[in-house]
């Protein structure tokens, strides 16, 4: 693609960057058949090519609307489209930095501003949120039936076993974790301690700063990224093998902090050693499966079949496909097949809120596709697919590592 940035742009860090990621487009149009949005909409606007062709208008310098932020903001950022392309375009990218460019040239109105804000606000402030959970729950049944299918059922964490292994590995609590399923970092914890691995939470390290950089406080977001490794480094000073990570969608993000603190000479080394760190649950069991596989020697079968749910953030954005289903195979799970297994259930970060009929949308497609081999139980790998998961099925969701940890504790 034949690119021409505005001299305001292209000698900045981001013109060099959004003009290199341009430049290896081909308008191919293969990413049109894998995008959730273009697939439901019909317009190429909504779809990662047209996306494409709005955010170079805007980085060459002709006029942005209202127009042009509703179509980024329609899109998803699942990146099917990134593992589509042939040409290897690094789509995410470039949304962020379109969006961010389009946020100035084209401002919401102070209405949109202060709900955004206020999304920011009540997901970030741990003790706020938690206490707004638990209202919700209380009153629960005087709320209407759409409004109370989005107040989740109270997940109990159970025991979480005490740092007694020489190996160590520290988790990603994250920010809406805790308060709606501390269930799955203690459950991951149990799972370590039996393969002879400690996991330690580290209480000062909160929100990966996914949510702020989505919503396009991408300054606030680098700082709540280097305050996370600042909490995380004595643990890495220490010698900790891993930063596990459990939910895809951080996951995600913690990936990308060696590439978005490059630039900051206090934090570029730090960013990059905690990104090289970071790993998916999935992808830290899999490398035990010699320990697991005696833990599961002469145990009994599985009752049920299971479906399993491959978060974008874990197939498109981490590259993982395959590992989880390897891990449940190789502990006995029957994993139904789930058609279009590469589409998006519609959660991704606030998508749900802020673009809530596409996202109902999505989810009753992913819900028939998760149901049609009649699982007793469906499962994920992010806690934001599962809330969202969890208010259109009619069989329980779990995280896949919930189920492991049963099938040891049985």
């Amino acid at each position: 693609m034949q690119t021409h940035l505005a001299d305001w742009i292209k000698d900045t860090p981001e013109g060099i960057e959004a003009d290199a990621i341009l430049r290896k487009c081909v308008h191919c149009g293969f990413c049109l058949a894998t995008c959730p949005t273009y697939n439901l909409l019909g317009d190429e606007l909504d779809s990662p090519r047209g996306r494409i062709y709005l955010m170079k208008q805007a980085l060459e310098g002709a006029p942005v609307t209202a127009s042009t932020r509703l179509h980024l903001d329609r899109c998803l950022t699942c990146r099917a489209c990134e593992t589509t392309c042939p040409s290897g375009v690094q789509y995410g990218r470039l949304v962020d930095i379109g969006r961010e460019l389009v946020e100035k040239k084209a401002p919401r109105g102070a209405a949109e501003n202060a709900y955004r804000a206020l999304l920011r606000f009540a997901f970030l402030s741990g003790p706020v949120f938690k206490a707004g959970i638990a209202m919700g729950r209380l009153f629960k049944p005087l709320l209407p039936g759409k409004l109370a299918k989005q107040v989740p059922p109270e997940r109990k964490a159970g025991p979480w076993p005490g740092a007694r292994h020489e190996r160590r590995m520290i988790v990603l609590d994250g920010c809406v974790q805790p308060a709606l399923a501390p269930d799955i970092n203690a459950a991951t914890a149990r799972v370590l301690d039996r393969l002879g691995i400690s996991l330690v939470s580290v209480p000062q390290a909160g929100c990966c700063g996914a949510i702020e950089y989505h919503l396009n406080a991408q300054a606030a977001a680098l700082d709540r990224m280097r305050r996370q490794v600042d909490a995380w480094w004595p643990h890495v000073e220490a010698g900790v093998e891993a930063i596990v990570v459990t939910a895809s969608g951080c996951g995600t993000m913690v990936h990308e902090y060696g590439h978005l603190l490059a630039g900051d000479p206090a934090y570029a080394a730090k960013a990059a050693r905690i990104t090289a760190l970071a790993k998916d649950v999935g992808e830290v069991i899999a490398q035990e499966k010699a320990s697991l596989a005696k833990l599961l020697a002469g145990m009994a079968p599985v009752d049920g079949p299971v479906a399993y749910h491959p978060p974008c953030s874990l197939q498109h954005g981490l590259k993982q496909k395959g590992i989880v289903e390897s891990v449940l195979r190789e502990a006995e799970f029957t994993l139904t097949p789930v058609p279009d297994a590469h589409v998006c259930c519609g959660s991704a970060g606030t998508y749900s809120i802020l673009q809530e009929e596409l996202s109902g949308r999505l989810l009753a497609n992913k819900v028939k596709a998760l149901e049609s081999g009649a699982p007793m139980e469906i499962c994920t790998s992010n806690i934001g697919c599962l809330l969202h998961i969890e208010t259109g099925a009619t069989r329980p969701v779990s995280h896949w590592i919930e189920l492991l940890d049963r099938r040891l504790s049985a």
